[in-house]
């Protein structure tokens, strides 16, 4: 099989796919990221994938070219694993990697050979991919659509990938059915439900999946603002509701919102298309989810700025995080950069620290500051915000960083810290949802 896009999604399912026994062709157009590939590591962090790579690299099993013919030779297989980021000026994908990908790849499949889509797209792609491979194939080519969305959690995406919760796969011929059937055998056997729909629900199932996340978490955001007003503790209330089987605790945490390379883009795309088939009552609710998501950011920025006497003209902010969540390197839509952005713009001079994500924030936002352990980047801080929950804060000597701040003033924007300690301190902790 073939794995097109060699990107967070398609490294990861391409060595994944070598783990559970097949001779898998990673191919993407970029000559930098498939050179890093070669060496058995990827260009990106990801928890178990660097090891996974270099042990099928070594072992053959795993291969990665730039050669489009090469892998229309091959593969019997060809997932597309390409980015579909979100449009520049409108709330839906764009799909032209996936159109660029199976452009570069049609002329090339004169076997019977099965292409599967992995990439979150809206619904109708599925369709819109049939007809342009029948365009683009040679004359006589057997050549079947199916889409196969993914599920992947950044941070966990390799355990995603090989014990996943569900695969889900939209079809329209037993033969493909039977061909993903073999594909995912591995992955089934252990007791992973397979799932086969038509494609227009497959596509579907993976934006409602987002959105219902996206809601969860804008909901607790939501009674956060209540507890708030009404001098309750948003904690416990999300302890106590998530207990009910019917609700879960999965995603009631409040904080900053959620962000990402995914989530954000996924549900406006989602909402863009309800609204293009006259969904109105998916369009209402969504859309009330996402302007709470993005009223979080601002709640941040607002907090600070009050603790702050009203103005953030030349204060000194340290924020502690800038990665999207915990366990990635990854600062696309990240909440926490999006805070430090509008405090900078405020006048405010920022100093960020990051466990995982120095490096890709500083790429993103050279005007930030940037400082290589917690302690340092307190130093001198009129006020101290937590942005990223990393385990390493709610572990910090709250003590230690009092030593080294102008004021001991911290706003928990994500729950993180642990409270008593912070108390006992004598610092003035702020926290979301606590009144």
């Amino acid at each position: 099989m073939t794995v097109i896009g060699c990107g967070h999604l398609g490294a990861t399912h391409a060595a994944s796919m070598a783990e559970i026994g097949h001779e898998v062709v990673g191919v993407d157009i970029d000559n930098n990221k498939i050179a890093t590939l070669r060496s058995g590591r990827a260009w990106f962090y990801e928890p178990e994938l660097d090891e996974m790579l270099a042990r099928h690299v070594a072992s053959g099993r795993l291969r990665f070219t730039t050669d489009f013919a090469e892998a229309g030779e091959f593969g019997e297989m060809h997932f597309l694993g390409v980015a579909t980021p979100g449009m520049a000026d409108r709330d839906d994908y764009d799909l032209s990697q996936v159109w660029a990908a199976v452009s570069a790849l049609a002329p090339y499949l004169h076997r019977s050979c099965l292409i599967v889509g992995k990439s979150t797209v809206s619904v109708g792609t599925t369709t819109a991919t049939r007809e342009l491979v029948q365009e683009l194939a040679p004359a006589g080519a057997a050549v079947d659509v199916a889409w196969n969305p993914e599920f992947l959690r950044e941070g966990h995406a390799v355990q995603d990938t090989l014990r996943p919760d569900r695969i889900v796969v939209g079809v329209t011929s037993a033969e493909a059915e039977q061909k993903i059937r073999e594909a995912y055998q591995p992955i089934t056997d252990a007791g992973v439900p397979l799932i086969f729909t038509d494609p227009a629900t497959c596509e579907l199932v993976k934006g409602a999946a987002n959105a219902f996340l996206a809601t969860k978490i804008s909901f607790i955001n939501a009674m956060a603002d209540l507890c708030e007003v009404a001098g309750a503790d948003v904690a416990q209330l999300a302890e106590a509701v998530g207990l009910d089987p019917r609700i879960g605790r999965a995603f009631l945490d409040a904080g900053i919102g959620y962000g990402g390379g995914c989530l954000p883009k996924d549900t406006r795309a989602f909402t863009a298309r309800a609204e293009q088939l006259g969904a109105d009552s998916a369009v209402g609710l969504l859309t009330v989810v996402d302007q709470i998501n993005a009223s979080r950011r601002r709640r941040v920025v607002d907090a600070t700025r009050k603790v702050c006497g009203g103005d953030l003209t030349g204060k000194r902010i340290t924020l502690w995080g800038a990665a999207f969540k915990v366990g990635t390197d990854d600062v696309r839509d990240s909440p926490a950069l999006d805070v430090a952005i509008r405090m900078h713009a405020q006048g405010a001079e920022i100093t960020v620290y990051d466990p995982m994500a120095l490096e890709t924030a500083r790429a993103a936002h050279p005007e930030l500051g940037y400082v290589g352990d917690a302690l340092t980047a307190a130093a001198g801080a009129d006020v101290l915000v937590v942005v990223t929950a990393w385990p390493e804060f709610r572990t910090i000597d709250p003590e230690a960083i009092a030593e080294v701040v102008a004021e001991r003033v911290v706003i928990d924007a994500c729950n993180a810290l642990d409270e008593p300690r912070w108390n006992d301190a004598y610092w003035s902790l702020h926290r979301i949802g606590r009144g």
